[in-house]
């Protein structure tokens, strides 16, 4: 897959709430995730610590009443998307996030994502 039919891809399995399955589906073994600086594991690197993330993300969370993605942005190997969800956390309560998320393609695969949103007080 080329960078736009990846970025394409990705955007649609998030549309049906399938971000489990555009980990396993779109990204390399070797793919490093960055989410902002000053936040609990910032970089995390290879799938299986991404998914295991992912899936500890998702489990802190109570509920969803909504969220919605971007169409993607293509650069040659890159390409961004904003998303944007309303969740109410089991720690932290309703919430609402809003962040531009960027990703690199290599060789099909994503082997990058970087997340940039305003970390809460």
């Amino acid at each position: 897959m080329n960078t736009q039919q990846v970025a394409t891809r990705l955007v649609e399995l998030c549309r049906l709430g399938e971000n489990m399955q555009a980990i396993n589906e779109l990204y390399a073994q070797n793919v490093v995730s960055k989410e902002m600086q000053g936040m609990p594991n910032s970089i995390t690197s290879g799938i299986d610590a991404v998914l295991k993330k992912s899936e500890d993300w998702y489990a802190s969370v109570e509920e969803f009443h909504g969220g919605e993605i971007s169409d993607p942005l293509v650069a040659e190997n890159h390409f961004s998307c904003s998303m944007k969800m309303d969740c109410t956390f089991k720690e932290q309560g309703r919430m609402q996030i809003e962040e531009v998320c960027v990703y690199q393609v290599d060789n099909g695969k994503i082997t990058e994502e970087q997340f940039f949103y305003s970390i809460p007080n």
